[in-house]
């Protein structure tokens, strides 16, 4: 079999968790794309229609416990694909995605890769945030799940996977992929929804998200961190 990355399938593996609406709107144009591509949605449970719009648009549905770590796990463990791109189900991707995923994938010293982060909304407070989490993607080297993170199979293998922890599962994988080579940052966006920014207000939320990874980098039980920020979305 081929091992030039340019012809192998990608793999995208969506958690969810009562995102029917959410799905509705995002699996049309991934399933329908003339590529070789698999989409996987691994519900952790749902009770609204979710399961039910995943088969109805022509999408893979596998069951899981609720976490997001688990759900991507089984999730890479079921796939085809030689790319694994991991997404938000609040997340769309634009058309040209996958050569993109496939050419940086392709070059050397690259352990793994992420889009631009954009939000679908407006402001200038949105456009604040995505211009720093872009600085930080850039800079550092750390994108977040919401950028749609992608890598290949034997390579997230290497790393043992998405840490089974309930939050931060993303930022540890991605620092453990930053020890094996570059993490890459296409110019192409990936568009999230700003429904969490819209819930509690942007200064609330992006309060909560630092204190959240300052936590975690001090050490902070994950089960902790994980409860309380549950908490402050209640």
């Amino acid at each position: 079999m081929s091992t030039d990355l340019k012809t192998l399938s990608i793999s995208i593996i969506i958690p969810a968790l009562n995102e029917a609406e959410s799905l509705r709107n995002q699996l049309p144009q991934l399933v329908s794309i003339d590529q070789d591509l698999e989409v996987i949605v691994v519900d952790g449970g749902s009770i609204d229609k979710t399961v039910d719009t995943v088969k109805a648009l022509g999408a893979k549905v596998l069951h899981s416990a609720p976490g997001k770590a688990l759900q991507m796990n089984a999730g890479a463990e079921a796939a085809q694909g030689y790319i694994l791109l991991f997404l938000h189900a609040d997340t769309a991707l634009n058309p040209g995605f996958a050569d993109q995923v496939r050419n940086v994938l392709d070059r050397p010293g690259v352990a793994a890769g992420a889009f631009r982060l954009a939000i679908d909304g407006k402001g200038w407070g949105l456009r604040i945030i995505e211009w720093l989490a872009n600085f930080r993607s850039l800079v550092l080297q750390m994108p977040y799940g919401d950028q749609g993170i992608f890598i290949r199979a034997d390579m997230f293998a290497s790393v043992g996977g998405f840490p089974d922890q309930p939050i931060m599962e993303d930022f540890e994988l991605v620092r453990r992929l930053k020890r094996k080579g570059a993490i890459k940052i296409l110019s192409l966006a990936a568009q999230t929804s700003p429904r969490r920014w819209r819930k509690v207000g942007l200064l609330r939320t992006t309060v909560i998200n630092q204190a959240i990874i300052i936590g975690y980098l001090l050490g902070v039980n994950p089960q902790k961190l994980a409860e309380w920020y549950r908490s402050k979305w209640a």
